[in-house]
């Protein structure tokens, strides 16, 4: 039998008055806050709700359920990682999403944010600052071009020693910049004449092409010349490599925005909880970490949002925090994620209409003739 169909509707309403008032307070929750809340919402006329007795008989029943548990130091009940997932599969069926004047405020707020946005690039750093301030959280755009996707233009230039900065324009509008650590062809270190020269090469010969031919026509050059063009080649071939990964499939663009919430929220806990979310931090500036968190989770051929509460199977680090996420399409064949990483505590129903809307302003604003 599923866990949503063992309890009753009294117990389902139960335990949503107390994942809400978790969520608002991070306190313990006892039976007469939860009695008060039910009568609240069933308008607070005389004889609604329930007694704080009859609450507590149920609070009970739900902690032999394994969806409440209760801290040592209190009287109170929070809710478990189940109880969670069931207040989301709850929300996720439409039940407690945002709706009327709140859900039309939250898209307002939304459409205001996007006025004036266009292109991917423009709306992907737009998103993760959108996201980041609804959520308090750390919002996140992700996008990868398709294979067809085709060179713009290409720029590298030195940082420092070892160091490159190498930057992509694609024909869709994306741009991605990545840092290489190298130490130039044949183990010498890059002069800026010779990133320059790797630069008007690819410019010149490859504006048009599709990203993942130009290794190949460079790989093909490389074998076919012996000469002094061979040096420049080197230069091109190892730069080429390191700006666009072999396996990529194409050109991923990441935006993530509101790092610093996770360390200011309250919600996140204790100071050993803040140290560990340093770690969280270091998993999200290294973004190819994060680029693998969001493929093992979103499926692009899903049209709804998804919660994600058991990040840590897949990165250690990120015990503790939720994902809530959807797929969007980007421009072209382009497909991509839009979402939030918080802490469990999250305003679930604001995030994941967030989420859900912004993916549809992805799809109207990238694709105004479908």
């Amino acid at each position: 039998m599923a866990e949503a169909e063992r309890i009753t509707a009294r117990q389902r309403a139960i335990l949503t008055a107390i994942v809400e008032s978790y969520i608002a307070t991070g306190e313990p929750v006892g039976s007469g806050t939860v009695a008060g809340a039910i009568a609240q919402v069933q308008g607070g006329g005389a004889g609604s709700g329930l007694s704080s007795a009859t609450v507590r008989n149920e609070m009970a029943e739900l902690a032999n359920e394994g969806l409440l548990e209760q801290p040592h130091t209190s009287a109170g009940r929070v809710p478990t990682a189940r109880a969670f997932r069931l207040y989301v599969e709850r929300l996720s069926g439409g039940a407690g999403l945002l709706g009327g004047p709140e859900r039309l405020h939250l898209q307002s707020q939304i459409e205001s944010s996007f006025a004036g946005v266009s292109g991917t690039q423009a709306m992907l750093e737009r998103t993760s600052h959108v996201l980041a301030t609804v959520s308090s959280g750390v919002g996140v755009a992700v996008a990868m071009t398709a294979g067809g996707d085709t060179l713009e233009h290409v720029h590298f230039s030195r940082l420092a020693k070892g160091r490159v900065l190498a930057v992509v324009v694609t024909s869709s509008g994306l741009v991605r910049d990545r840092v290489l650590a190298m130490d130039g062809a044949g183990g010498r270190e890059l002069t800026e004449r010779e990133l320059e020269a790797a630069s008007n090469f690819l410019n010149e010969n490859f504006r048009g092409w599709s990203v993942e031919r130009v290794r190949a026509e460079i790989g093909r050059l490389v074998e076919r010349e012996r000469s002094e063009y061979q040096q420049l080649l080197g230069s091109v071939e190892q730069l080429w490599a390191g700006a666009v990964p072999e396996g990529g499939g194409g050109v991923r663009t990441v935006y993530v925005e509101g790092v610093a919430n996770l360390l200011g929220n309250r919600a996140v806990g204790s100071a050993e909880d803040v140290a560990r979310l340093r770690e969280v931090l270091a998993a999200l500036e290294e973004k190819q970490r994060l680029v693998e968190l969001l493929d093992a989770y979103i499926d692009a051929k899903q049209e709804s949002v998804r919660v994600i509460f058991d990040l840590e199977e897949h990165a250690p680090e990120m015990a503790g925090l939720v994902l809530i996420a959807a797929p969007a399409r980007m421009a072209g064949e382009g497909r991509g994620t839009v979402g939030v990483i918080g802490p469990k505590r999250i305003h679930y129903e604001n995030t994941m209409s967030a989420v859900s809307y912004i993916a549809q302003v992805f799809e109207r604003m990238l694709h105004p003739s479908t």
